[in-house]
């Protein structure tokens, strides 16, 4: 695949319908290898597909002079590229769920460059070990089948053309085109699960188990994203208002039911982050329940209450 990885990353965007003639694309830029990649195979295509990049980096001053330094780096890139550059320099106070609050905030800050230029599209550069990683996160945490099948190619604004590419193909691809990027020490950390998993885990797996682990789990984690993808649209038919009847939930299959109130959950709260499957079964619980009295149940800034047959789910502060 490396000796033309940007033919590879045009089928793969033909082939998931990513993005269109004269598309507008906010495109992520850390400095890093994976970005950097992406970088220079969208240039490579905006001539053939007319198309108008942005770059915007995060600068989340975490890492002192490292992170001046990637700020520093990307601005050569859209100099080089002939690019306009959006910067962010956020104001991190909170540690706690640290990475998912950057994420948040890179999504919300790449969402508003987005909207204000009136563009199309928000590219990333995650890649197939990305991928993987991301479901060995959610497996060990316990995440039902929504969260194993992953990230998409496209999820609404945001597009993922090189989800089906491996880390080693996107360094050959670099060292081959001679192109430089910034290496963030802190992934060879074990900080984050995710540094663990990524450090540890992956290598004790292809070892002890199987050289192309990553390569096996990527192919499962696509068959299900289908499986969930079925199972999503059959729950859609069953329109339920301001309150869940118990008595109908349970006359569903038990993946119908997970998947309603998952989706009940992800409408008030916006997303399904932190949402376990212990959640789920604790609502589950009450739902089977026989007793005759009222139950109340909270958890992640929720509150579900069962008084006979009505069954509530609300967001609370």
């Amino acid at each position: 695949m490396t000796k033309n990885l940007t033919k590879t990353i045009q089928n793969t965007i033909f082939q998931n319908n990513l993005l269109e003639k004269d598309s507008r694309i906010v495109l992520g830029v850390s400095g890093g290898p994976d970005s950097v990649c992406l970088l220079n195979i969208l240039f490579n295509l905006q001539k053939k597909y007319s198309l108008e990049l942005i770059i915007a980096h995060v600068n989340y001053g975490l890492r002192g002079k490292d992170s001046e330094q990637d700020e520093r780096f990307v601005k050569t890139l859209a100099e080089k590229y002939g690019l306009e550059m959006a910067i962010l320099k956020p104001k991190i106070k909170a540690k706690k769920n640290l990475e998912n609050n950057l994420r948040d905030i890179r999504y919300i800050f790449f969402e508003k460059i987005r909207k204000n230029n009136n563009f199309d599209l928000i590219a990333v550069a995650h890649n197939l070990d990305d991928q993987v990683e991301t479901f060995l996160m959610r497996l060990i945490r316990g995440s039902g089948l929504s969260g194993l099948a992953g990230m998409k190619y496209q999820n609404e604004k945001i597009i993922r053309p090189l989800l089906g590419t491996t880390r080693k193909e996107i360094l050959e691809y670099l060292k081959k085109n001679k192109l430089n990027y910034r290496i963030d020490k802190t992934n060879a950390e074990d900080l984050f699960l995710r540094n663990k998993i990524r450090n540890k885990l992956i290598p004790y797996l292809k070892k002890e188990f199987n050289p192309n682990i990553t390569e096996t789990i990527f192919a499962e984690t696509q068959s299900i994203g289908e499986d969930y993808d079925f199972i999503f649209s059959s729950a859609q038919k069953y329109n339920f208002s301001q309150f869940l009847s118990a008595k109908k939930i349970l006359s569903f299959h038990p993946a119908i039911q997970k998947t309603i109130l998952r989706q009940k959950i992800a409408d008030l709260k916006s997303n399904l982050k932190n949402i376990e499957v212990s959640h789920i079964e604790e609502i589950l619980k009450i739902i089977k329940s026989t007793k005759s009295k009222h139950q109340v149940v909270i958890f992640k800034e929720l509150k579900i209450t069962r008084k006979g047959d009505k069954v509530v789910i609300r967001k609370i502060k």
